[in-house]
């Protein structure tokens, strides 16, 4: 499904060609995100992202920019993480084109104009007003600050008023200068991909300058030495909780296992955590599990929104759970059940040209090359309740347990004890 092409300047070319497909995704992704940034500059990956939409010399405006994929009925957006940036356009086959020579030309020629810069400080700021306003989302920063400390990945991807309106001309072009380099760069074709397709794009990357990039920073881990807790207090009817403990990077050995431990755990309705924590006890209206893996390190984390008068209980039933996955061996129809759960969502993620370009670029980046489906089904297939004990019982450990809390709450002595024992 997937074909690489390297240029002689170190830029990738993937391509996944899907017949009959009526549209393309073209994709310019690169290896670099929010740890990327030195401190000073927290936040520049995302505000960059903001900047490469506001003009370049031949679409002065954001409004000729995005004017052209409105003609053409096109999807455009961008979005940023900790390890990876990605600028895209999903449009008709007939138009990639103009999404190729609209993104090309906003990655190689955008003009990072001073005026639109102090403007759109604006439009951030209010961005990071949000995001603080909403517990939901907030609740991962306050524990990603708890389990990864003063690194790279502890810091909030959009960076604090601070940094940002600290940012300059000379800010963008530091970070860009760095890190936007061929070497880090691939540009996905998904869908009605042809051979025209390739050329224009090897023809618009291809006379970049090879320049090497640093290492990115290192990962200094806090010592997590039992159960942590962190509280930001907010007067309020929820409470949303994160539960995490150890995890893998996201090329371990053990990563399909680990999948495959996560969606018992809780990946659905009828998961583990959803069944015990929703539905048998009423505690929250949201949880789920989910593994946040970097190319250095990672942790499995179990998420939800609940009551706040019966916060403790939540947490010691969660524990339990996560527990009961390293104690207890996992049944093998529900072993199978969550291997035909991952098989299915992930054949539904790819099943048009935007989802599955996006997965081969995702591992591009990240891994440095694309994993095919059928190795991914033939990881799943070959987990057995043996590895999930193995891995659980690596992972899941209470010196390891670090909880982050958002609620009218004071007092972590409690939660701290909710957290049972090994």
């Amino acid at each position: 499904m997937f074909q690489t092409t390297t240029l002689p300047n170190g830029v990738r070319i993937l391509t996944a060609r899907m017949d009959g497909a009526p549209s393309v995704a073209v994709f310019v992704g690169l290896a670099a995100g929010s740890r990327y940034e030195k401190p000073a500059s927290a936040g520049i990956a995302h505000f960059a992202e903001h900047m490469f939409f506001k003009g370049t010399e031949r679409r002065p405006t954001a409004r000729d920019i995005s004017a052209e994929i409105d003609g053409i009925g096109g999807e455009f957006n961008a979005f940023t993480g900790k390890e990876l940036t990605a600028y895209y356009v999903k449009c008709a086959a007939a138009s990639a084109p103009v999404a190729i020579d609209v993104l090309s030309d906003m990655l190689l020629a955008s003009r990072f104009d001073a005026d639109e810069i102090e403007r759109e400080k604006g439009v951030i700021s209010e961005e990071i007003n949000m995001y603080l306003d909403t517990p939901r989302d907030l609740i991962g920063q306050v524990h990603d600050d708890l389990r990864f400390g003063d690194s790279p990945l502890g810091r909030p991807i959009i960076g604090s008023k601070e940094t940002v309106g600290a940012a300059t001309r000379d800010t963008f072009l530091d970070y860009l200068g760095t890190w936007y380099r061929p070497e880090r760069m691939v540009i996905g074709l998904g869908g009605a991909v042809t051979d025209a397709m390739v050329d224009d794009v090897a023809a618009r990357f291809g006379g970049l300058e090879a320049v090497s990039t640093p290492a990115p920073p290192e990962t200094v881990l806090p010592v997590i030495d039992g159960p942590t807790v962190r509280i930001e207090r907010r007067d309020s009817d929820q409470a949303h909780l994160i539960l995490s403990v150890g995890g893998y990077p996201v090329s371990h050995p053990d990563r399909y296992v680990l999948s495959v431990l996560q969606a018992v755990l809780g990946g659905g309705m009828s998961s583990r955590l959803f069944t015990e924590v929703r539905e048998r006890r009423g505690l929250a209206y949201y949880v789920f599990a989910s593994h946040a893996g970097y190319t250095d390190t990672g942790s499995l984390y179990v998420q939800a929104g609940v009551d706040t008068k019966r916060i403790e209980l939540a947490v010691e039933t969660i524990w339990s759970e996560l527990r009961r996955m390293a104690t207890e061996p996992v049944p093998a129809d529900e072993i199978a059940k969550a291997k035909r759960y991952i098989t299915g969502r992930t054949v539904l993620g790819v099943e048009d040209a935007r989802g599955m370009i996006l997965h081969g670029l995702r591992r591009s980046l990240i891994e440095g090359a694309p994993v095919e489906l059928d190795e991914i089904f033939a990881g799943i297939d070959a987990v057995t309740a043996e590895d999930v004990a193995r891995v659980a019982g690596d992972l899941i450990r209470r010196d390891r347990a670090a909880l982050a809390v958002i609620g009218p709450f004071d007092d972590s002595d409690g939660l701290r004890e909710a957290i049972g024992e090994d």
